[in-house]
């Protein structure tokens, strides 16, 4: 457990000061982003939480911590249950637990720039009718507490160059600007950190492994725009890149710029989803007229253009290259009982950086052997490290972030000899996979109407997995992109030839093993006849071997066997020329098509 009860009775007097019986803690910044920059990190610095999804609510005399499926394990190796208790959020959800705890006549804070405005409106109803009052602080009282909190990082600003965005910036603000038109707004407030970053083709290093700046931006009907980042972040060569349409304000100076649009009479469009309540305060006190709608980056930025297409296979190909190398490697020192999971991290980042226009990992890979691969999310340090060992699996989820595309990868390895139970469970999550692969689906189609697809093979023996079938992903941005999304009922957004996805069903023993296949897809026509109801399917993007040694082919039915051996011939097509002497050899055994007679099904 790495809770520091210290910090937990600092924060304690620090509400007592202010006359607060508690206090929201989000795992967020104010972009609403999920993955934060260390000075944003304050509930892990809380809690001891190292998960990217997460909330707390701290009272006078208890407090509880509120993950998903893919953290019930790991909250508990991390946090004293003797200072928060932890629980699922959809079992018991925060507001919940606050109105059962905090008592009638309690004062709840919150920071108003971790929450978005439909949350404080849920929240201040919910908790209202148990005679709570929810109160917004002008500080977060953690903030004060925090005595080594880290400094907000100072990362140069690059330019993204048009070869890989495929379009300009001033492109973009044009297309932009067409939407704020038919909207009659005047302006929109663009806040996720990825979407600046898409807008103005810029990048940067300020989040571990997502290549975004810390900024936020405001783009007009004009196609004028201001972008507030801190200027030691700027070189002449992005201002010229940008533009003199382009205004570079102060980061702080954001509030008081959205003040003065409403002191205008300016209409702005806002996101309900993305933007934090204090901007929807900010505009309304100084007089804005608001237009409420979804980020006009979002949608845009999910669906590729050809350019951003094409960098994706490019870079997945190299990528593919790096994980076959890796596997090989693997294939020839994990049975020699030398290899332990951080060794194996430093392996295969040393095969990516041998490629091409990488940049750096798009998220911490997840290298778990045995046990540790029953944590969805899990991620090794010191003191959890385990070595591989025979007669076991091993799970590497990874991904590169390379100038033309990001990438995720996971791929289930047994090392040695597998048992009969991994071996069935691994062949119905791959029977998921190909479901998904294959699937063709209407225009209109939402992701959630897909996903009973991959977990029908788990279903049928009264299985299942914790976590999403799909999450969008962006182009060199970040690796969780939405707004589409496979998974249960968690969104009705349509998904659009354009879009990049993950397909990664998986299994989860807890205590003894977990896996999971995933590879990336590209939605795209299925067909161009105006008959079909817009048909679309997805375009496999990654290429890597699928370990063979985990296949029952008996559970497979012979469509599913073609998959299984087309795939890896075109594996071998695409990565052969990029691999050379054992690797190639191994590759071709790898990726060779499994024969069989078996029962037609």
């Amino acid at each position: 457990m790495t809770t520091n009860p210290e910090n937990m009775s600092a924060l304690r007097a620090e509400l007592k000061s202010r006359g607060l019986n508690g206090f929201i803690v989000p795992l967020t910044d104010e972009h609403m982003s999920e993955y934060v920059g260390a000075y944003a990190g304050r509930l892990g610095w809380l809690t001891g939480f190292g998960g990217s999804a997460g909330n707390a609510a701290v009272l006078t005399d208890s407090a509880a911590i509120f993950v998903d499926g893919r953290y019930t394990l790991q909250v508990r190796e991390q946090v004293n249950a003797d200072i928060f208790a932890p629980l699922h959020f959809q079992e018991y959800p925060l507001l919940k637990w606050v109105a059962d705890h905090a008592g009638e006549g309690a004062k709840v804070g919150y920071d108003p720039e971790l929450a978005t405005i439909g949350w404080v409106e849920d929240a201040a109803a919910q908790l209202a009718k148990a005679g709570i009052e929810l109160v917004a602080v002008d500080r977060n009282p953690i903030d004060a507490v925090w005595t080594a909190r880290p400094a907000e990082p100072l990362n140069p600003v690059a330019a993204h160059d048009d070869r890989y965005a495929g379009r300009t910036a001033a492109e973009k603000r044009a297309d932009v600007a067409d939407v704020l038109a038919a909207e009659g707004a005047d302006a929109a407030v663009i806040t996720m950190l990825d979407s600046v970053a898409w807008a103005f083709n810029i990048r940067s290093k300020d989040v571990e492994n997502t290549p975004v700046a810390h900024a936020f931006a405001v783009l007009r009907a004009d196609e004028s725009a201001t972008l507030f980042v801190n200027p030691e972040k700027m070189n002449e060569a992005v201002r010229t890149a940008l533009g003199n349409r382009v205004s570079i304000e102060p980061r702080s100076a954001f509030y008081t710029h959205l003040a003065e649009l409403g002191a205008e009479g300016k209409t702005v469009l806002v996101d309900r989803v993305t933007n934090n309540a204090k901007i929807f305060k900010t505009l309304v006190d100084a007089g804005a007229a608001l237009v409420e709608g979804e980020d006009p980056c979002i949608l845009p930025k999910a669906v590729k253009n050809t350019t951003e297409q094409q960098g994706a296979r490019d870079a997945h190909i190299r990528d593919g290259a790096a994980i076959t190398e890796f596997l090989h490697w693997l294939s020839v020192e994990a049975p020699t009982g030398t290899v332990d999971e951080l060794k194996a991290v430093a392996k295969l980042w040393s095969f990516r950086q041998k490629r091409d226009l990488i940049t750096d990992n798009s998220f911490d890979t997840i290298s778990a052997a045995g046990p540790n691969g029953a944590h969805c999310h899990y991620r090794v340090d010191e003191n959890s490290n385990l070595p591989l060992e025979m007669n076991s699996l091993y799970l590497v989820d990874s991904g590169g972030q390379y100038l033309d595309g990001t990438t995720d990868i996971t791929r289930t390895i047994a090392v040695g000899k597998p048992t009969d139970e991994m071996r069935e469970n691994f062949t119905r999550v791959l029977k998921g996979h190909i479901a998904l692969a294959t699937a063709k689906f209407p225009k209109g189609t939402p992701g959630m109407a897909l996903d009973a697809l991959a977990r029908r093979p788990l279903w049928d023996i009264g299985l299942d997995y914790d976590h999403g079938t799909g999450h969008g992903v962006g182009s060199f941005l970040a690796v969780h992109e939405g707004p589409q999304r496979i998974a249960k009922g968690s969104s009705d957004v349509a998904l659009e030839p354009g879009m990049i996805l993950s397909n990664e069903p998986g299994y989860y023993k807890a205590h003894e093993y977990g896996i999971r296949i995933e590879n990336l897809v590209l939605v795209t026509a299925a067909s161009t006849d105006p008959e079909d109801r817009g048909m679309m399917q997805f375009e496999t993007l990654t290429h890597a071997p699928i370990d063979r040694n985990l296949v029952n082919t008996s559970l497979l039915t012979k469509g599913e066997l073609a998959w299984l051996n087309a795939y890896h011939a075109d594996v071998f097509r695409k990565i052969s020329p990029l691999v050379d002497g054992d690797a190639l050899a191994w590759l071709e055994a790898a990726t060779e098509a499994i024969k069989t007679d078996f029962r037609l099904t």
